[in-house]
């Protein structure tokens, strides 16, 4: 007869989720883990494998969440260029105020911590990036379309632009005091919109 969990295994993951995006993976312990979660190494293991394992499950669910937030917004009613510009000064004040500066983002995060020799966090990183850059070119899109956007603007280029943007306001954002260098970045960067 199988043993029922002791725990929630969906709230353990989002509390690893953000224990790794407070420490990063490498400053993150297994007994960093254990004392967050409040299980069992043996548990940990049974339920989401090693602690590489359950950081990609933690990158799975940011990614989730993060990638949906940012599709409702785009693909909600009203001008699309309103919501672009809505979603770029979103992260801009994510990343120049408050814990979400410090905690920047699980997938830029990664990036630069484990992007260049781990494929497997290389390739969610990848995939996020590229979800995102193709929900702000469907917005850049519609928005050329419908007139907002001037004919002679590449929607793909743009797109391109914000999302490297919007990913370098979250590094600035972790280490400079100066929310007015992200604000100003974005407000400069949505000028090439009008």
């Amino acid at each position: 007869m199988a043993r029922t969990k002791e725990f929630d295994p969906d709230a353990a993951l989002q509390a690893a989720l953000e224990l790794f995006q407070q420490r990063g993976y490498e400053a993150t312990s297994m007994a960093d883990l254990v004392d967050r979660l409040g299980v069992g190494r043996a548990s940990i293991y049974a339920t989401f494998g090693n602690k590489h394992e359950l950081y990609l499950k933690a990158m799975d669910r940011y990614a989730e969440t993060a990638d949906s937030t940012i599709l409702t917004e785009l693909s909600a009613d009203g001008p699309p260029l309103d919501a672009v510009r809505a979603v770029v000064r979103r992260f801009a004040a994510e990343a120049a105020l408050g814990e979400q500066r410090l905690l920047g983002c699980l997938v830029t995060n990664t990036a630069a911590e484990l992007g260049p020799h781990d494929t497997q966090a290389a390739r969610r990183v990848e995939s996020s990036w590229q979800h995102l850059e193709t929900l702000l070119h469907a917005a850049l899109t519609r928005a050329r379309a419908t007139g907002e956007l001037p004919a002679d603007r590449d929607p793909r280029a743009l797109a391109r632009m914000l999302l490297v943007l919007m990913q370098g306001m979250r590094v600035v954002g972790k280490a400079s005091s100066d929310p007015a260098r992200v604000r100003d970045a974005a407000e400069q960067a949505l000028t090439l919109l009008d």
